[in-house]
């Protein structure tokens, strides 16, 4: 019988676990050093928010890994041995593997700035990282102020952890507008006057120049890019995430910012496969980066891997982009293609509405040329993935996504609906005369 041990017990690891049981009765070994249990990275935040408990983040009751004999083992692995199938863990003991996945996800960029390891200086990725957050921030008589660096979405999920608690924040944000490399200029606008609106001290435009420590080798105050001194207690580096892969450097394995792996996930060394945050394709698949730190994508590799694994052979084909995020108050979701004004190909044009008072927009990219619809980004408003998802298959042009929008909503009952709104300025903008259709349940659910 195959052992097939997984290295990180994420969304990847895990997927590709139940996956593999659900096909096969291969002996399979989840290794992680970070919990005992899998758990939901995204939900994190409301534990230290007082919304759920942690335990309330685990998919799976305990007793869920004996029952489906997936053996768990809780070790940091310090050496993989390709050569002799073996791995070695933190403590001298070893564990012998036919197929070895590696799924150990991300840890948090840092750039070499002076006092970025000071005590109160950290990241906010792993359950460690949260348990830290709570022993540096407990409450504002502990923290005075915080100290956020880099303008993402887990900088701004920080933020809003630490404003729970009425912690003052300020946020360096580097870009001249948040998120301008990803958003189009108005919804990055948008976003910004969100920030402000909750009473976060966002600096746009300004570098970390250096973290200042006390006499006891804690953080006192960061020095910014502008000369400003700031006072804080705890600088969350938020500055993006790179793969955690240090421990593979003698391995044999090919490494570039990420495991090397082709389309079925395959490493250059025989029965080593890589899944998730740590995965580097040799080429992006299509417009996607090579390296995708997206929950979704790693679910959907260690479902094609466990195919793949149990002699299905299955290429991962992750279909057409789709994301969503919440920036505080407002969701985010994405469907296919909305390049912001810094990369977005000249082939490429957007219609924007954005609502006169409240926090909701939405962007439509489509080409000048053909008018085929290329994605949309909905800021306050829930769309519904599947019918998006044939849009784009089927190249639908602008036209009949402003006609058929309505198709789409996904709000709850009763919320206030504005496509009428959306299409009489889509109208006015490209002298159209598009009438919306009713929603229609019959086409939705031939699609869905």
């Amino acid at each position: 019988m195959d052992h097939i041990v997984i290295i990180g017990n994420g969304i990847s690891g895990v997927t590709l676990a139940r996956h593999i049981r659900k096909l096969s009765d291969k002996r399979i070994t989840i290794i992680s050093a970070e919990s005992d249990y899998f758990f939901s990275r995204t939900a994190l935040m409301y534990v230290y928010m007082g919304h759920m408990k942690f335990e309330h983040t685990q998919p799976y009751e305990n007793w869920f890994w004996k029952k489906n004999s997936i053996d768990l083992v809780n070790g940091f692995v310090e050496k993989v041995e390709t050569d002799a199938k073996k791995l070695v863990l933190k403590g001298g003991s070893s564990i012998s593997y036919d197929k070895l996945i590696i799924a150990t996800g991300s840890k948090p960029n840092k750039f070499g700035w002076p006092g970025q390891d000071l005590k109160g200086v950290q990241g906010l990725y792993s359950k460690q990282d949260l348990e830290m957050l709570e022993k540096n921030a407990p409450n504002k008589k502990v923290c005075n102020r915080a100290v956020i660096v880099g303008g993402g979405l887990i900088g701004i999920e920080m933020a809003e952890m630490l404003r729970s608690r009425e912690i003052p924040v300020t946020f360096l944000v580097r870009e001249k507008s948040f998120w301008n490399g990803v958003l189009p200029a108005g919804e990055s606008a948008m976003i910004n006057e969100h920030i402000l609106e909750h009473h976060i001290d966002l600096q746009l435009d300004t570098n970390l120049e250096k973290i200042i420590s006390d006499e006891n080798g804690r953080a006192k105050a960061v020095v910014t890019d502008k000369g400003e001194n700031i006072e804080c207690n705890v600088v969350g580096l938020t500055a993006g995430v790179t793969p955690n892969i240090d421990f593979l450097k003698d391995s044999g394995i090919e490494l570039g910012r990420g495991v090397k792996v082709n389309r079925f996930l395959e490493t250059n060394v025989k029965d080593v496969f890589a899944i998730g945050d740590c995965a580097e394709q040799h080429e992006g698949i299509g417009s996607r980066r090579p390296i995708e730190a997206v929950w979704y994508t790693g679910r959907m590799m260690g479902e094609a891997l466990a195919q793949t694994i149990c002699g299905n052979p299955r290429e991962y084909n992750p279909g057409h982009w789709f994301n969503s995020a919440k920036f505080l108050d407002v969701e985010y979701q994405t469907y296919g293609w909305v390049f912001s004004e810094r990369s977005k190909k000249d082939n490429e044009h957007h219609f924007h509405w954005r609502h006169a008072s409240e926090k909701i927009c939405i962007t439509v990219a489509f080409d000048k040329d053909s008018h085929q619809f290329l994605g949309i980004n909905t800021f306050g408003i829930r769309m519904r993935h599947e019918i998006f998802d044939q849009w784009l298959t089927e190249n639908k042009d602008i036209d009949h996504v402003m006609t058929y929008l309505k198709d789409a909503n996904f709000d709850p009952e009763f919320f206030k609906l504005y496509e009428d709104e959306i299409i009489a300025k889509y109208n006015a903008d490209f002298n159209k005369n598009i009438s919306a259709k009713k929603k229609n349940w019959k086409r939705i659910f031939s699609i869905a």
